[in-house]
């Protein structure tokens, strides 16, 4: 069984780098990406400046972007690398660029001192198109490297004084939000929160009513239970979460009828300065309709699926000589069938894992919840490349440990399962 986990373990390797480098390749060669909608912001907002001020815009107006300004912007943004570096780079096993500090040689001018922290100076030397950093004290610095930038102005040459660091992936680090400013991590996390809230709420709440009732509905096949049981279940799987929770709140939010549950949000505004039990009756007066619209339609799956495989269990020759030899009912069917019944429902648990942790957005739209699927359908909107590859790297890994956490569920229900 070891061997056969390690290489599965072996085996994500492979299949991460694959789905990243997809769809990382894909986002960099996709129209509309964050340096274009830079640069028609800046465009946009210098016709506004032009037609207010009267003025033309090549005549100072706030649209023009200088070639030293465009180099900053390729360089914020990561493209004045080439493509697989920029790959390199976000995984953190080539040197990202963490902080610079422009440089201007006047009048042609060889030697600039550049203050690049709370107590360091370095000095910029320059010879010809060549540059050499010093500290202070006149020893070499190894930390801060130049690279010249051209500029537009006579007898004046613009360089950048920069230094690397290896972040990314690999080292804990998924970079800063293009929209929040903020390091990826941090602007997930609290969302995060949110979706495993729901997701293991919804998980636990699934299967302990799922199962139950499916076991129930195989063993009374045929009869008005089972009949009007199928009709609401179909019913519940028919509508779209998103839909039902609409409506819910149509119903109970104080729309147009009762006034039950509040209109949406995580929680109260003021929930910090609660008590413990105050707090957590605020937190389920918060969360009972977006967990009913949350889990509504796997309701349907994992009831349909339980009840199909005991009922094609209790159909084996097994249970049949079971019941020859004169077993009751309840010692065949809990005993017996039962264990070879869950078998699906062990095989889709990863899987399921991986869906309910990603967030819904359409869901969290509804009942206002700012969680990790709302925040990664709007990165994708904003072209925020760092979140969107930051929630495909969480995703990913979730889908990749679901799969191993299946293979467990698998061997430790069905004893026949050998891994070799």
């Amino acid at each position: 069984m070891g061997t056969y986990f390690i290489r599965r373990i072996l085996l994500m390797i492979p299949t991460f780098f694959g789905a990243t480098i997809l769809v990382f390749f894909i986002l960099q060669l996709a129209p509309g990406g964050p340096l274009e909608q830079t640069i028609r912001q800046i465009q946009m907002g210098g016709a506004a400046f032009g037609e207010t001020a009267g003025a033309a815009t090549d005549a100072g107006g706030g649209g023009v972007i200088t070639k030293e300004a465009m180099e900053e912007l390729r360089r914020f943004y990561g493209f004045d690398k080439p493509m697989h570096l920029r790959y390199l780079t976000w995984l953190g096993i080539w040197p990202r660029e963490i902080e610079n500090r422009t440089l201007e040689f006047k009048n042609g001018a060889t030697e600039v001192s550049k203050y690049v922290g709370s107590d360091t100076t370095v000095v910029v030397r320059r010879e010809g198109d060549d540059y050499a950093v010093f500290s202070e004290d006149g020893t070499p610095n190894n930390i801060w490297k130049v690279h010249s930038l051209e500029s537009d102005k006579k007898n004046e040459l613009r360089a950048t004084l920069y230094r690397n660091e290896f972040s990314g992936i690999l080292t804990g680090n998924l970079g800063i939000s293009y929209t929040y400013m903020q390091a990826v991590t941090e602007v997930m996390k609290p969302r995060f929160k949110v979706s495993i809230f729901f997701g293991v709420i919804g998980l636990i709440l699934g299967y302990t009513v799922c199962v139950p009732l499916g076991i129930a509905k195989a063993l009374r096949h045929g009869s008005p239970f089972d009949f009007f049981s199928s009709v609401l279940v179909f019913i519940g799987y028919s509508i779209p979460g998103w839909a039902l929770g609409a409506v819910l709140l149509i119903l109970l939010g104080g729309g147009s009828f009762w006034d039950i549950f509040p209109l949406g949000g995580f929680r109260s505004d003021d929930w910090e300065y609660l008590p413990l039990w105050e707090k957590i009756a605020d937190q389920a007066y918060h969360a009972v309709l977006p967990i009913i619209a949350w889990t509504i339609q796997s309701f349907a799956t994992l009831t349909v699926l339980m009840k199909n495989s005991l009922l094609e269990n209790l159909s084996q020759d097994y249970v049949r000589t079971a019941f020859a030899k004169g077993l009751s009912e309840k010692r065949v069917v809990w005993l017996h069938t039962l264990r070879n019944s869950v078998i699906p429902i062990a095989s889709i648990f990863g899987h399921v894992i991986g869906i309910l942790i990603a967030g819904s957005y359409l869901i969290e739209v509804t009942f206002n919840i700012d969680g990790f699927g709302k925040m990664s359908f709007q990165a994708i909107l904003d072209r925020d490349y760092p979140i969107v590859m930051g929630f495909l790297v969480i995703t990913v890994l979730l889908r990749l440990v679901g799969n191993i956490l299946s293979d467990i569920c698998l061997a430790l229900v069905d004893p026949r399962i050998r891994f070799k």
